[in-house]
């Protein structure tokens, strides 16, 4: 298979105005006649959707939940990257382009992660314009915080909100084009298949989630905005719902599955009690600016967290990386908490935690001003864990999170099937093997306002597009895929539940392909799945019917896809004889324990083929090339 990134020519600072003044465009008057279906309504597809219908276009857009407010993107707490500089810190375009090409361990696309950079003083000018309540400081601009993996504050916030905020600024933009009649919306219906017709996208088939019924929808591009996959580990911090089969299904079809193995634990997370949790809490990484993280000196000390004297501390984030502190990205500080938990050191009944003490930052700035600054994530905290933040530590441990893997798309965000373009975290694009915090948002945005409304009028003013019905053959064959798939889950009547078979892969997952990985245990893993999932199609119960809803089914069809999905992870994984961000090979690190990468070997974007149900999949490379950055060991010390 051939496929070209169509990266644009000349220096890497003017490749996008370039690309935009060369694209071809639609006629304002001829928009009108264009039917585009979103996929998802979080900060990728809610921005993109109401960026569409104010150009002019029908736009149909498809919402897992009740309403877009409730889409993912509102758990994000701790905020959005912007080169704005307002703190005159040395931030720039280029710094925040380099600090998220090295974050990502010189893996990501060049020319895309610079955009990504660009695009941030657009991001800022839009949000605040919709009257997204970003904190401001005492002369009235907006205040910024440090976030890890930078030495500058560029990180924009509304106290732990600003996931929720964002996304109402985009909510609201989305039904003020509901009410104008050029968007209209699909709520409580799941994507579970995509018509190609002539070798395009051409439409998709939906499972209403209320009623069953299976329903087709024609139009003229698919943008396909579904978020990341790491439910694949069961436990996450990721909502239940979230989940991969939009993105898999288009996978099945002939779209490019690329990077898999990369994936984010978040080193900030309240530590799992036990078998009854369904997800995990996120604490903000923001936390991390004015928290302290340590452990106890001695192995095995039960103490109480105040009871611990100073010099019998051990600030481990601090003490090796002096240079960021408690500000190293994600991948090396959840590497580290896991680290000196496997030492023994973890606090907590389950010795799988570590602490994040306020100690230092209330007694330096007053209780005032930290209840200022994350009030609602200490309530949160308290809530939850029923000890008081305030006076006595966090505890926190590392948990899957967010993916960098995703769909392959080009320059102009469209996968390897003509009209299926993927947006924010659905796709690879823009953060190599590691995401920097509050770089997602980022990516969403930028994807959804300002990316795709140029990229989408040149393919559709670049390509013939001949009226299609939802009576085509492909829409019938998908149905009768779906329908048939539908049936025979229901009919397998075995001894276990669905729960049951995705917590046995959440725990090969997160054991073998998670914080670390070796040969052997990805090795195991390629074994162990396929007879997992042979036991799911042989011995799931999912009761209830498929004509009405049926949470049991929705998960079952899920679970389905994950069971692949998890496979093609470990796989890529084991391809990957290299450390770099959040993969991780035991075999491959320095003398001091860190990421050990092979360029001459593995500088380049993986992209998986599927080559059937029953075959392995086919791996393609696309070479990356570094025009202005120099890949080099990454270090924080």
């Amino acid at each position: 298979m051939k496929f070209d990134a169509k990266i644009p020519g000349g220096p890497l600072e003017q490749k996008w105005d370039s690309y935009k003044g060369h694209l071809k465009l639609v006629n304002p008057a001829n928009k009108r006649k264009f039917n585009l279906l979103v996929v998802g309504t979080g900060l990728a597809g809610g921005s993109a959707a109401a960026s569409l219908g104010e150009l002019g276009y029908n736009v149909k857009v498809f919402c897992i939940q009740d309403s877009p407010r409730r889409a993912h993107s509102i758990a994000a707490q701790g905020g959005i990257n912007a080169a704005k500089n307002y703190q005159n810190d040395g931030d720039n375009i280029w710094r925040l382009f380099y600090d998220t090409i090295k974050g990502g361990d010189f893996r990501g696309r060049e020319a895309n992660t610079y955009r990504l950079a660009e695009l941030s003083l657009n991001i800022m000018d839009q949000c605040v314009a919709q009257g997204v309540p970003f904190a401001r400081d005492y002369g009235g601009l907006l205040a910024n915080r440090s976030f890890g993996g930078a030495q500058v504050s560029r990180t924009f916030y509304a106290r732990g909100q600003t996931g929720q905020q964002l996304l109402l600024g985009a909510y609201g933009s989305l039904m003020r084009q509901v009410n104008a009649g050029t968007v209209e919306m699909f709520p409580r219906r799941e994507m579970i298949d995509l018509a190609i017709i002539g070798g395009k996208a051409r439409g998709i088939v939906c499972r209403n989630l209320i009623t069953g019924e299976i329903e087709s929808y024609a139009g003229d591009a698919v943008l396909l905005c579904t978020g990341g996959y790491s439910p694949v580990y069961y436990l996450s911090t990721n909502a239940v719902n979230s989940n991969a089969t939009a993105a898999w299904r288009c996978y099945k079809k002939g779209a490019l599955f690329s990077n898999p193995c990369y994936t984010q634990i978040h080193p900030t997370c309240i530590p799992q009690e036990g078998d009854h949790q369904s997800k995990l809490t996120l604490m903000s990484e923001s936390l991390r600016n004015d928290g302290r993280v340590w452990v106890p000196k001695k192995e095995g000390d039960k103490r109480r967290a105040n009871d611990i004297p100073e010099n019998e501390r051990d600030y481990f984030l601090e003490r090796k990386y002096p240079s960021f502190g408690n500000l190293v990205p994600r991948d090396i500080a959840s590497r580290n908490a896991k680290e000196v938990c496997d030492d023994g050191r973890g606090v907590n009944p389950t010795g799988r935690a570590v602490y994040l003490d306020f100690r230092d930052a209330i007694e330096r700035l007053g209780k005032q001003v930290i209840a200022d600054r994350y009030g609602n994530l200490f309530d949160m905290y308290l809530n939850l864990s029923g000890e008081n933040p305030y006076e006595t530590p966090m505890m926190i441990y590392p948990a899957p999170h967010y993916t960098m893997g995703g769909l392959w798309v080009d320059y102009n965000l469209m996968s390897t099937i003509p009209g299926l373009h993927v947006l924010g975290e659905a796709n690879f694009s823009d953060h190599g093997a590691n995401r920097l915090g509050a770089s997602a948002l980022m990516q969403g945005l930028a994807d959804g306002y300002f990316v795709i409304p140029n990229a989408i009028g040149a393919y559709l003013a670049g390509t013939e597009l001949p009226p299609v019905s939802t009576d085509d053959e492909a829409f019938k064959e998908a149905i009768n895929y779906v329908n048939t798939k539908v049936e025979r889950l229901l009919s397998i009547k075995g001894s276990k539940t669905v729960r049951e078979i995705h917590i046995e892969l959440g725990r090969i997952m997160m054991d073998k392909v998670g914080m670390s990985r070796d040969e052997a245990g990805l090795k195991e893993t390629i074994e162990k799945i396929p007879k997992l999932r042979e036991e799911f199609w042989q011995n799931v119960n999912v009761p209830g019917s498929g004509d009405d809803l049926n949470k049991n089914l929705e998960m079952a069809g899920r679970l389905s896809d994950f069971l692949e999905l998890g496979e093609l992870m470990a796989r890529d994984a084991l391809m990957r004889e290299e450390s770099c961000g959040g993969h991780f090979r035991d075999e491959y690190q320095t003398e001091e324990g860190e990421a050990l990468r092979n360029d001459k070997k593995f500088t380049f974007v993986s992209a998986w083929e599927h080559k059937g149900d029953d075959k392995t999949p086919e791996m393609h490379k696309e070479e990356l090339e570094f025009d202005r950055v120099t890949p080099s060991q990454r270090s924080y010390k």
